[in-house]
């Protein structure tokens, strides 16, 4: 095992990984922008290093000051966790090249899975179901002929592209060549890399993904799969393990073909194959996502495994010590994500104070966060700020739990979707396990906020303002001169 290793992250993630490392006995080095020299995982930390940058997110970028930042402290490796340099494979490169252990894949294997074209070229000679494309070669003219020729609705996306940024559905001709043209400024604008690819898009697809755990020789397990269908604008916000009425032979299928894709290329390190699967049963490769995913805990409670532990020791050298058979499903996760946002507004990104947090405790309850009472909730980063995850003994009773998990939840001082998640789980649709990645989209008047009057408002609020320690303590508080006089009042 390593000896101390550095989290090149912040926030639910950096705390996460911390915990499993310092289980290890792993020493644990914070990084951090001096906006975020409170934040959790920084105390969590045995120890932290400043990173400068005028902007936030320009320090966690930075991969110059954390490779210093680790050679300063004696850390043996570099943990990114997801986002920020995660799926970067110069900065793997770099870690590499100054005598560090990256705790992830393969620089060139990062490199082939991030550019969505190559990996779906990649995935289709090994024999992989990938959905019928084309690529913009350059003349515009000839992509959408190209793309006319595969036949409607197309969704256009772009080649380096992830979160959503880069992708249009498109439904005719007329407006091909204009969401063509939009599709690649957005893809030069957010990856510097402007080109774009059209596939088959697939009517109210589900999108499955599978875990996978390689040591790099060629030997994949796969971890079984995660059902990631309930987005908003593409980005995933209930995932659950295992999917939703996915008959067994189906399971099989994609998992199996997860691990030739990973097997293929000799993957090192945790990493999850991602597919759309149609109404049909037909299942296409979508992408694959070269680090730790956000929704990872659901996988952990199915099978009884700690991801992050997997991944120190596949870092540290060792081959795999499990056997697929060792790997059993047990029970059903469901995770959510908190995030800070306001769904009755196109799910717009909030800000604010945290002035009140109570986190949901239990048997079979999980809650990764990297928040405390006090923290400003900027515009900086992500709007995700913890994740709330459940194990119940089947799918009915993990909707139960985590419904119940969001009751006890409460957050104060910043607009978030925990009301609009207990909404997702009470639906009927969603109980009957009848998903795909336009639900939020379909049931929108059925997610939306009861209509709330002025006396519920100032229930509301009253209750609020009562849970609140502070005023509490305030109510119960004897000012002076009367708290030294005692009890004895003239």
């Amino acid at each position: 095992m390593l000896k101390k290793i550095l989290i090149a992250n912040r926030g639910e993630i950096a705390c996460r990984i911390m915990r499993t490392a310092q289980r290890l006995g792993i020493g644990t080095v914070a990084v951090h922008h001096f906006a975020d020299r409170a934040a959790p995982h920084v105390a969590l930390a045995d120890e932290a290093r400043e990173l400068h940058a005028e902007v936030p997110t320009a320090a966690y970028l930075d991969a110059e000051q954390l490779i210093a930042a680790a050679q300063a402290t004696g850390a043996e490796g570099i943990h990114p966790g997801y986002g920020f340099l995660s799926e970067n494979a110069g900065f793997a490169a770099k870690v590499e090249a100054a005598g560090l252990v990256f705790i992830g894949p393969q620089p060139g294997v990062i490199e082939l899975m991030g550019d969505k074209i190559r990996s779906r070229e990649f995935a289709q000679a090994h024999g992989v179901p990938v959905a019928p494309s084309i690529e913009q070669e350059g003349d515009l003219a000839a992509f959408v002929a190209g793309a006319e020729a595969i036949g409607f609705p197309l969704l256009i996306k772009a080649a380096a592209g992830g979160g959503g940024k880069g992708m249009s559905i498109v439904r005719n001709a007329q407006e091909l060549a204009a969401r063509a043209t939009i599709a690649s400024s957005e893809a030069q604008r957010y990856f510097a890399d402007g080109r774009i690819y059209a596939e088959r898009y697939v009517e109210r697809p589900r999108h499955i993904e599978v875990q996978v755990l390689g040591d790099g020789t060629g030997t994949v397990l796969h971890l079984f799969e995660r059902e990631c269908s309930i987005q908003r604008r593409f980005q995933k916000i209930v995932e659950e393990s295992p999917a939703a009425r996915l008959a067994p032979e189906l399971r099989e299928k994609i998992c199996s073909a997860a691990v030739k894709l990973a097997s293929s290329a000799k993957y090192r390190n945790a990493g999850t194959v991602e597919f759309i699967l149609a109404p049909n049963g037909e299942f296409y490769f979508l992408e694959m996502n070269t680090r730790l995913q956000v929704e990872h805990p659901v996988t952990e409670y199915v099978t009884g495994l700690d991801l992050v532990e997997a991944q120190l020791r596949v870092a540290a050298g060792e081959t795999l010590w499990l056997e697929q058979a060792d790997v059993k499903l047990t029970g059903h996760a469901i995770e959510c994500r908190i995030c800070a946002e306001q769904p009755e507004h196109d799910f717009r990104p909030a800000t604010g104070t945290v002035r009140k947090l109570r986190i949901p405790t239990g048997e079979g309850v999980r809650f990764d966060g990297g928040i405390r009472e006090g923290q400003a909730i900027t515009a900086a980063f992500d709007s995700m700020l913890a994740k709330l995850v459940v194990h119940g003994a089947d799918r009915h009773a993990a909707t139960d739990m985590i419904r119940d998990a969001l009751e006890e939840f409460v957050l104060l001082g910043v607009d978030n979707n925990s009301d609009y998640l207990g909404r997702i789980f009470d639906h009927e649709a969603f109980r009957a396990g009848d998903l795909h990645t336009g639900f939020v989209v379909e049931h929108a008047a059925g997610l939306a906020p009861p209509p709330l009057d002025a006396t519920d408002e100032a229930a509301v609020l009253l209750a609020a303002a009562l849970a609140t320690e502070e005023l509490r303590r305030l109510i119960d508080e004897v000012p002076e001169p009367h708290a030294s006089i005692g009890g004895w009042r003239n």
